[in-house]
């Protein structure tokens, strides 16, 4: 099993239950094939840079999902018969690339964290000074 980000665009949705219906319908396919759905994430509605296909919005929403890589052309063509999802991009997750970026995003609060500390002690001592 390998992890993906998926990018689904939904069309001519405005109701949050609409939303959720179809995004369900489109994650049963991952479900079916034999995956796991990790996290899901809705980016809200965006303009498209161009009109496509007479259509000048859509609603995205990122998943994050495992899934066998065999089974990733048989899922896209799945996606091609599901009027709901208008488009779709999947993106493989490197798992070092992530635990990359993990460790630089804890090393940055730990710094935050020191200097925040380092201008507390600061501040208290400027105060007992006074």
């Amino acid at each position: 099993m390998k992890k993906y980000d998926a990018l689904y665009i939904f069309v001519g949705v405005s109701k949050d239950d609409v939303l959720e219906a179809n995004l369900e319908k489109a994650l049963s396919e991952v479900t079916r094939l034999g995956g796991n759905i990790i996290a899901k994430d809705s980016l809200g509605k965006r303009a498209f840079a161009r009109p496509m296909k007479k259509r000048d919005n859509g609603v995205y929403v990122k998943v994050r999902f495992e899934l066998d890589p065999l089974k990733i052309k048989e899922l896209v063509a799945r996606y091609r018969l599901v009027e709901e999802v208008f488009r779709v991009q999947f993106l493989a997750v490197d798992d070092r690339r992530e635990a990359k970026i993990a460790a630089e995003r804890a090393a940055r609060a730990e710094n935050l964290a020191k200097r925040e500390a380092a201008q507390a002690a600061a501040l208290a001592e400027r105060v007992v000074q006074e």
